[in-house]
C-alpha cells in the first residue's frame, strides 16, 4: 500500500512516515497543497493523509480538486480544528475520515485500516490464495497454518500480488505501489526481492507461489 502523508509541519510528517514504513506501508511526503495535487496527479496512492491547514492551497481545496476529478483515493484528513463545523467542511468536500491532533500513533493506523478496507474486497483485512494467508493487521503471512516471516517490503510486495491474483503485476507497477517515489525503474531490488520470498515459502509450502511471466511481470495464480 502506497500512501501520500500531506503536512508542512516537517517533524510530524517525517514522524508519520517513519512510521507508516515501520507498519509496512510505502510513503511518500508532500510538504504543501500545490505539492500533494502535483504527486497525486503522477502517483497511484492508496491513501492520503491530509492536514487540512496547507501552504499555497489548503486540505479542504486538496480534497475537493481530488473529487472533482473522479479520484476515488482514501483520504483521512489530520487538523487541530477540533469544532464540528470544521469537520463537517472536511467530510463534505470529499475526506473520508477525519483525525484531530494531537492523536495517538495507533488511533491513526488503525484509521488507516478503516479507510482503506472501505474501498472494497479488494481491502480485506484477511486475502488469500489457497493455502496461502496475508495478514494485513498483524502483517503476518502464513501457508497451511504455518508463519512465514517476511521483512516488510517482501510483505508489502506479497500483498499487493495476492490482491492482485490472477493478473500479471508489472515490475514497474510494484515499485510504483510498494516504493516511494525515490525508486529507481532499472534496479534489481524487485528480483531480489520476489527470490527471497519464493525461498522463504518454499520452507513451508509444496508449490511455487509466484509465477515469473516473461516480459510482463509477476503472477500469482487463484489456487
Amino acid at each position: 500500500m502506497r500512501i501520500l502523508v500531506v503536512e508542512d509541519e516537517m517533524p510530524l510528517a517525517q514522524a508519520i512516515a517513519s512510521g507508516l514504513s515501520r507498519s509496512g506501508y510505502s510513503v511518500d511526503i508532500a510538504y504543501d497543497g500545490e505539492a500533494a495535487l502535483e504527486m497525486a496527479e503522477i502517483n497511484d496512492y492508496d491513501l492520503l493523509l491530509l492536514d487540512l491547514n496547507l501552504p499555497k492551497i489548503d486540505g479542504v481545496e486538496v480534497c475537493r480538486r481530488l473529487r472533482t476529478k473522479g479520484s476515488q483515493v482514501g483520504i483521512l484528513m489530520l487538523t487541530a480544528r477540533s469544532s464540528h463545523d470544521d469537520r463537517i467542511t472536511g467530510l463534505d468536500s470529499g475526506a473520508d475520515d477525519y483525525l484531530v491532533k494531537p492523536f495517538h500513533f495507533g488511533e491513526m493506523l488503525a484509521r488507516v485500516r478503516a479507510v482503506l478496507r472501505r474501498e472494497g474486497e479488494t481491502r480485506n483485512v484477511i486475502i488469500r490464495s489457497g493455502d496461502l494467508v496475508v495478514d494485513t493487521n498483524s502483517l503476518k503471512v502464513f501457508v497451511s497454518g504455518k508463519e512465514v516471516s517476511l521483512t516488510t517490503k517482501e510483505f508489502g510486495i506479497l500483498e499487493y500480488l495476492v490482491r492482485n491474483v490472477s493478473r500479471v503485476v508489472s515490475q514497474e507497477e510494484l515499485l510504483e505501489h510498494v516504493w516511494n517515489e525515490d525508486a529507481n525503474l532499472f534496479t534489481q531490488a524487485i528480483k531480489v526481492h520476489i527470490n527471497n520470498i519464493r525461498r522463504k515459502l518454499a520452507t513451508v509450502g509444496e508449490k511455487e507461489y509466484i509465477e515469473t511471466i516473461k516480459g510482463r511481470g509477476y503472477l500469482i495464480t487463484e489456487a
